[in-house]
């Protein structure tokens, strides 16, 4: 089962979500997990490149992206009760973060592949919790 197909069942078969789910929610937690996932193995090539040190930022950002993306998902992921104002704000944050690390990876995307990848993971995820926010009462 894909991912995606994973967290739409999860949430489908929460008690409090009656069998719908929010679609671009659950694009955008997956697109969270694929980020923070990209964003920690970049930040793990950057330590391991011979120019590590004109890849602090990247690295920071890299990090920083992750643990928003992660913290993202898990909100994103919570059905029961409401948060709707803090999750609203959570995807605005990890939309922020994510165009941040991407700007940076994309700077050095021609000399590194990891870069390159996590930029469009990146690119991709701040999309999806753009769409996502404009799904969320708040």
């Amino acid at each position: 089962m894909h991912a995606e197909e994973t967290i739409r069942e999860m949430i489908r078969s929460h008690p409090d979500v009656r069998g719908t789910a929010n679609d671009a929610l659950v694009r955008c937690i997956e697109a969270c997990w694929a980020c923070a996932q990209a964003c920690t193995a970049c930040a793990d090539a950057c330590l391991g490149e011979d120019m590590v040190d004109q890849l602090r930022q990247c690295i920071r950002l890299d990090l920083d992206c992750a643990d928003v993306c992660l913290a993202t998902g898990a909100l994103a992921s919570r059905r029961t009760g409401a948060n709707e104002a803090v999750l609203a704000s959570q995807l605005g944050t990890c939309a922020l973060a994510c165009s941040a690390c991407a700007a940076e990876c994309e700077r050095h995307a021609g000399h590194h592949a990891h870069c390159r990848v996590c930029a469009e993971a990146c690119r991709a995820c701040e999309r999806a919790c753009n769409d996502a926010v404009r799904t969320v009462a708040h």
